[in-house]
């Protein structure tokens, strides 16, 4: 513990709230936090998903999330969750999420649940020819998941080439509890860049998230690899929009997202340049 705050070592210790009262949790930060500037939007987005799933019946899962990236967080505070429980119904429960620091909301979520039904399936991704992870070197930027990167982040003076296609695991084994492995997959989610293999003069190729969605669709174990593909869809006026899918190595479809991230193109930060410059060289 350090100031107040007390860090993880793995997902199932960060997704671990401590309950403060009623709608109202408090979250660890991840080892990670000790060398960033601001928190991992990922690490915040699961933990309010956490938060919300706390509050519905046991037999409802998430099936979607759409959350704001409001201000950066701070590494050396912690979140904490408050949830509105907004609607229970016959088989849908809606919830709001506030992650807040020292008085002021720094993510904000909505997410729904639903009670599974029977039905027929459908799944088309579109998937590129992909080495399997066994093929592919390892790097981990981060002591709570493995990641091998299919396309590789490079980093060459201020610019910054992200992978945009990555397999990704949690570290360490997950219980079998559907929420849990919902929530590890929205922390990997925010990985990479959508716009991070593009070589377009004047344009980012990354930057802090502004908004995330989710779409859950079929179980995944977020303990065995999965691949993380990113495709950009626009960038305009100093944004960029990508959509990308997470599927397992049978290549079942898990989840959908949409993520928006600001695309200035800045200096890197020194701190940031001496973060990705530990795994990347």
């Amino acid at each position: 513990m350090v100031d107040g705050v007390s860090f993880a070592d793995d997902l199932v210790d960060l997704l671990d709230l401590e309950m403060l009262d009623t709608n109202l949790f408090r979250g660890r930060n991840g080892e990670d936090a000790r060398v960033r500037h601001s928190l991992y939007g990922g690490q915040v987005a699961a933990q309010a998903l956490r938060a919300a799933a706390a509050t519905v019946p046991s037999d409802r899962f998430a099936h979607s999330l759409h959350g704001y990236f409001l201000r950066p967080g701070q590494v050396d505070r912690a979140v904490v969750f408050q949830v509105d429980r907004d609607r229970d119904g016959r088989s849908f429960s809606a919830r709001h999420v506030r992650a807040v620091q020292a008085g002021e909301v720094i993510f904000s979520m909505l997410a729904s649940f639903h009670v599974r039904e029977e039905g027929p399936a459908f799944d088309l991704v579109d998937r590129a020819e992909t080495l399997e992870p066994a093929a592919v070197p390892a790097r981990r930027p981060s002591s709570l998941i493995e990641t091998r990167e299919v396309t590789r982040t490079r980093l060459d003076g201020d610019r910054v080439t992200f992978s945009d296609r990555l397999w990704v695991r949690a570290a360490d084994p997950l219980p079998d509890d559907p929420v849990m492995h919902a929530c590890v997959l929205t922390y990997v989610s925010d990985l990479g860049s959508g716009f991070g293999q593009l070589d377009v003069p004047g344009l980012g190729t990354g930057g802090p998230s502004i908004d995330h969605s989710i779409w859950f669709h079929e179980p995944l174990r977020a303990d065995d690899w999965a691949l993380l593909e990113l495709r950009p869809i626009k960038a305009y006026s100093g944004r960029g929009v990508y959509h990308g899918t997470i599927s397992n190595r049978d290549g079942v479809l898990g989840l959908t997202l949409a993520q928006e991230i600001l695309l200035r193109s800045i200096p890197l930060p020194p701190d940031e340049r001496a973060r990705i410059s530990k795994y990347v060289g």
